[in-house]
């Protein structure tokens, strides 16, 4: 089973990787506790436009930091 983490957890990866679990402890515990959410192609879409987002965010940060140097 594919899942998105939402947030970090330990020994298994950090907030928006895509992480590969046994079925019964996505299911179980992963989904319900709102941790992760299934990774369908929509979601994949929607974190693959976030992660595009932030980066951008982040080097416009950086550049701002750069320019008053």
């Amino acid at each position: 089973m594919e899942l998105i983490l939402k947030e970090d957890i330990q020994n298994l990866g950090f907030k928006d990787d895509l992480v590969k679990v046994k079925n019964g402890f996505g299911r179980n515990f992963l989904i319900p506790k709102g941790k992760a959410v299934l990774a369908t192609v929509s979601a994949r879409k929607v974190l693959a436009e976030n992660l595009k987002q932030r980066a951008f965010k982040e080097k416009k940060i950086v550049e701002d930091a750069n320019a008053l140097r």
